[in-house]
This record gives C-alpha cells, structure tokens and sequence, in this order.
C-alpha cells in the first residue's frame, strides 16, 4: 500500500512537470522510512505516469496520513501551482473527504517536514470533513 502512495505523492510533485529535489527527498524519507528500497523509489520517479488506484481501503489513520502528506508535498517547494491544489481536492475526494479539508489543513501543515504539527489535532480537523 505504501507504494500506492508514493505514486500519488509522485504524481503530485510532476503535476507542474517538473519535481523539485526538495520533492524527491520528502518521497524518498517517506518510502525509505517505511521499507520501500530508494532504488524501487528511484525507479517510480522516473515514470511518474501510473494509475493511481483504489484508495478507499484504506484505514482512516492511513487516508489521514496520507492526506497529510499530499498536503506537505504540495507546499515543499515553496510554491503552490493551481494544478497541485486540483489534484490535492481529487486525492481528498478519492479518500472520502470534502475538498475543503485541503484548505484546512495546508494552512497548518508545514512545507518542512523536521517542523511536526499536531497530528492528533489535525485529524481531529480532517475527521470533520470525512464524507
């Protein structure tokens, strides 16, 4: 599964056809820390193009977390494209939240990933745009 996320993630960061090296590090810290071999990541970054598939499944603290990082990978490199913030609502939308839990969250998420927000709290946020 974490693979599937990562191909959103790099679907994302090349939605302006162009990903950043800050970009490419933030997936490759997020699939390396969760046992996905950088060369398996490196490999997905230069085929960008995949479906994306089913993410209904998941458990709300993975469509969650999931959702977090979409939201920190659209700000990491310090711009926000129209494109990415489509994409981002679609993403929400395919997780089973309203749109606007991207405007919610990208207000307190931040762009550096060593600068943690309150997770808790900001589920408790997004729970309240679960559909």
């Amino acid at each position: 599964m974490i693979k599937e996320q990562l191909n959103v993630l790099i679907q994302l960061a090349a939605s302006d056809n162009n990903v950043a090296d800050k970009e490419a590090k933030l997936i490759k810290m997020i699939g390396v820390s969760n046992g996905v071999p950088a060369e398996d990541i490196d490999e997905m970054l230069k085929n960008p193009r995949k479906p994306i598939g089913d993410l209904s499944t998941l458990t709300d603290d993975q469509k969650f977390e999931h959702l977090y990082h979409v939201v920190q990978m659209m700000k990491i490199d310090g711009q926000v494209f129209k494109s990415e913030i489509v994409f981002c609502e679609d993403i929400a939308s395919r997780l089973g939240y309203k749109k606007g839990v991207i405007a919610e969250l990208s207000s307190k998420i931040y762009s550096d990933p060593s600068i943690t927000s309150d997770r808790d709290a900001l589920k408790k946020k997004a729970q309240k745009y679960l559909a």
